[in-house]
C-alpha cells in the first residue's frame, strides 16, 4: 500500500513539472509586462512651449505639461500594474512555501482578483488613451496626441505591455481552474 501512494505521488509529482514549470514562466512574463506597464507609463510625461498669442511681433509663450498624474485612470492603470507586478513577484518569491492545497486555491482566488484589478486598469487606460488621440466632438475636447506625440507613443507602449499582462493572466487563470479541477476530480 506505502509503494503504491509512493509511485502515484512520484508519478503525478513528474506530471506536474511541465505544469509548474509553464505556471512559473507565465507568472515571471505577466510580472515583466506587468511591470514594464508600469514603469514606462509612471515616467511617461513631456512639456511644450507654446505660443498662445502675438503681442505686436512677440509671441507670448506658455509651457504646457501632459503627464499621467493629470489622469484619474492614468493613475489607477499605474497602480493597478505596480500591485499587480509586486503580487505576482511575491507569489514567485513565496512559491516553494505554497504546496498546500488550501495555498493552491487561495492563489488562484487572488490571481483572479488581480487579472480583474489589471482588466480594469486597463480599460480605463485606454478609454482616456482613445480620448487624447480622438478628443471628442460633441463635448468640444480636442485631442492632444498631435501636440504630445512622445507621450501618446508612451502611453500606447505600456497599454500594449499591460494588455499582454491582462493576457497571461488569464491564461494563468484558465490554466489554475482546469488544473484545480482536475485535482478533485481525481480524488473523487
Amino acid at each position: 500500500m506505502a509503494t503504491e501512494n509512493g509511485k502515484r505521488a512520484e508519478e503525478e509529482s513528474r506530471q506536474s513539472q511541465p505544469k509548474s514549470k509553464l505556471f512559473l514562466s507565465l507568472r515571471l512574463a505577466a510580472v515583466l509586462a506587468t511591470a514594464t506597464a508600469t514603469v514606462v507609463m509612471a515616467l511617461n510625461k513631456q512639456s511644450r512651449r507654446i505660443a498662445v498669442a502675438v503681442v505686436g511681433t512677440s509671441p507670448i509663450r506658455q509651457t504646457f505639461t501632459a503627464a499621467f498624474q493629470q489622469s484619474p485612470a492614468f493613475v489607477y492603470f499605474v497602480i493597478a500594474n505596480a500591485i499587480a507586478s509586486l503580487y505576482n513577484l511575491l507569489v514567485l518569491l513565496l512559491r516553494p512555501f505554497l504546496r498546500a492545497k488550501a495555498h493552491d486555491i487561495l492563489v488562484h482566488l487572488l490571481d483572479e482578483v488581480i487579472f480583474a484589478l489589471v482588466a480594469t486598469g486597463v480599460a480605463a487606460a485606454a478609454s482616456m488613451a482613445e480620448l487624447g488621440k480622438n478628443g471628442n466632438v460633441h463635448a468640444r475636447w480636442n485631442p492632444i496626441c498631435d501636440r504630445f506625440e512622445a507621450f501618446c507613443i508612451r502611453g500606447g507602449l505600456a497599454l500594449t505591455a499591460s494588455f499582454a499582462g491582462a493576457l497571461l493572466l488569464l491564461l494563468m487563470n484558465a490554466f489554475s481552474t482546469f488544473t484545480l479541477h482536475k485535482s478533485v476530480l481525481s480524488q473523487d
